[in-house]
């Protein structure tokens, strides 16, 4: 088969298509750099050559969405810490009414704005690049912590019109960065979990959100990823968002890819223990690849972790998953 440019391996893969080798990528937090948006699209561009990459999943840091509402952040920049709350933004329930929507130029959001921007204006090669969100609902816990299912059951109107505000955030946000040249998004949702919510309190104040802020784009980027956060989960009603691809802790949770196969036929990221790969063998990671792939099928799927790996990862096996990602 004719080799294929990274971009057109991602969109067969995306469209189920055979591709010359199955699409690869990895990611994991930067903490030494994330404040610093300049430096982090210098650091993703040049480890999307090292480990090369066939897309590049933008690492903004995780609280970026809940400091501009309030939340106190520490701030370590070294590479192995990522920044962590210091003290939550919501103390008490009448506070969700003061959160408003802000301009994607504002504050944080506006530094990821400029991560954007500097991917477009750095990157020489045609590699596919996405912005990470959040679903409202998990911007909400990441500003008041547990407490947001507290008040969720409590004080119902006082949470939905916060989550009214931070949809509509989200959705400047959105707009900015398709316009700063964005392939699309990868769209966490931290909370669709029965750890957290029954599935009728998921529908009310996670989706309910969750698509208004993917039908913002669904239609205009053409690289739009779900990632499923944690064990538990909803996949079944998280599969039918529109969206053209899904990524979960595929080698940890349910379903494994076999079984969601059988609950939708959307491109699959995963196949990569994010947790496993930390202490793996070198010589055990092709294998634990090629396991992935004859699980899944070549078609409609993109070899990734299925979350953030973790910062300890040696260089070694994160190369190792480079060399037998090439043959696959």
């Amino acid at each position: 088969m004719q080799l294929m440019t990274k971009r057109e391996r991602v969109m067969a893969a995306i469209r189920g298509e055979e591709v010359d080798k199955v699409p690869f990528s990895l990611w994991y937090h930067l903490p030494h750099l994330d404040q610093d948006p300049i430096a982090l699209a210098e650091e993703q561009i040049h480890l999307a050559k090292l480990y090369d990459l066939d897309f590049i999943k933008m690492m903004p840091f995780g609280n970026y969405v809940a400091q501009d509402y309030g939340l106190s952040v520490d701030f370590f920049c070294t590479r192995t810490q990522p920044a962590f709350e210091r003290k939550f933004g919501i103390e008490s329930p009448d506070e969700w009414l003061q959160i408003e929507p802000l301009s994607a130029t504002y504050g944080t959001y506006g530094k990821q704005l400029q991560l954007s921007l500097q991917m477009k204006k750095r990157l020489k090669e045609d590699i596919p690049y996405v912005q990470t969100i959040f679903s409202p609902l998990t911007v909400a816990k990441k500003l008041a912590g547990s407490r947001v299912f507290e008040d969720m059951r409590n004080y119902p109107d006082y949470l939905h019109k916060a989550l009214a505000a931070i949809t509509e955030t989200t959705i400047n946000f959105v707009k900015a960065n398709i316009d700063a040249g964005v392939s699309g998004f990868f769209f966490a949702t931290q909370c669709a979990t029965r750890d957290y919510l029954t599935l009728e309190e998921h529908s009310e104040f996670g989706e309910a959100y969750d698509r208004r802020v993917i039908e913002a784009y669904a239609d205009i980027t053409p690289f739009n990823i779900l990632h499923i956060h944690g064990p538990n989960t909803y996949f079944k009603q998280l599969a039918e968002y529109p969206v053209n691809c899904i990524n979960w802790h595929d080698r940890w949770v349910e379903p494994d890819m076999k079984t969601a196969r059988t609950m939708s036929d959307k491109c699959f990221l995963g196949g990569i223990n994010e947790k496993w790969l930390e202490h793996a063998e070198y010589d055990e990671v092709g294998k634990h690849l090629r396991q992935a792939v004859e699980t899944a099928g070549r078609r409609s799927l993109m070899l990734t972790p299925g979350c953030c790996i973790e910062l300890d990862t040696s260089e070694k096996n994160l190369l190792a998953a480079s060399v037998a990602a090439h043959g696959l």
